[in-house]
């Protein structure tokens, strides 16, 4: 059925643009501002109709991995970079785009963050985690260290780390009054890093072949988006509690 994969890589590749650039709109508007909101409402669609699609597509490779990708040679490998992968990191992109807004939505009732479905998508996310990382441990010993399946485990073991911290605020019985905030923030980012490394990793496959699983190339949004992270994360520390005069 490559006709089909083709319909979800148009759509998967027009909300990802929408997603690159509306990123761009809420990160440099007024936090809470009309305009950070719309900016941010069209990032959240657009994320959760690529990530929908990256789902599809993740099936149909790890089902006909060939017939959908026709100039790879190596089924077994491709089943695990554009099957077991693709399907984790649609998961990955709907859990945290969901974890950022519900942060907001529900800021004066953090009960309510526990939500049956909140937690079932973190579980899912985490279980995706782990078959990546079986999947990419298993390549690993069959294609010895080559980039497609260390990525795997990466990717894989970011996606532990994000489902458990996400957890321990869930669970958290009384977080402070603005916690919230940094934590809607970092998923938001989090979630255009991951479209941006995406795009500059994957989507340069049929551009630029040779660099298309480059670690350095990887890195870029990382980096950039770790910077805006922390950037926001200074801005809403806590103030340092006044020192009584002498």
């Amino acid at each position: 059925m490559p006709w089909l994969f083709h319909i979800f890589l148009a759509i998967h590749v027009g909300a990802g643009v929408v997603a690159l650039t509306s990123f761009w709109g809420a990160v440099v508007t007024r936090k809470g501002g009309p305009a950070h909101r719309r900016w941010g409402g069209v990032f959240s669609a657009a994320i959760y109709v690529a990530a929908v699609q990256a789902l599809g597509m993740g099936g149909l490779s790890l089902v006909w991995p060939l017939a959908m990708h026709p100039a790879l040679s190596d089924a077994v490998l491709y089943q695990g970079m554009f099957g077991t992968m693709m399907i984790y990191l649609g998961l990955l992109a709907i859990s945290m785009t969901r974890y950022g807004l519900v942060m907001v939505a529900n800021r004066r009732d953090h009960a309510a963050n526990r939500h049956w479905s909140m937690l079932a998508l973190q579980g899912v996310t985490m279980v995706g985690a782990g078959v990546c990382l079986l999947h990419g441990l298993y390549l690993l010993n069959r294609n010895g260290p080559v980039m497609e399946p260390i990525l795997m485990v990466m990717l894989a073991l970011l996606g532990f780390g994000t489902t458990i911290t996400y957890f321990q605020y869930l669970l958290m019985p009384r977080p402070a009054p603005r916690a919230y905030i940094p934590e809607h923030f970092k998923a938001m980012v989090a979630t255009g890093i991951a479209a941006y490394t995406a795009f500059l990793s994957v989507g340069l496959i049929d551009m630029f072949p040779a660099h298309a699983f480059n670690p350095a190339i990887w890195a870029i949004p990382s980096t950039i988006g770790m910077m805006i992270i922390i950037h926001y994360l200074r801005q809403y520390r806590p103030a340092a509690k006044a020192q009584p005069a002498e």
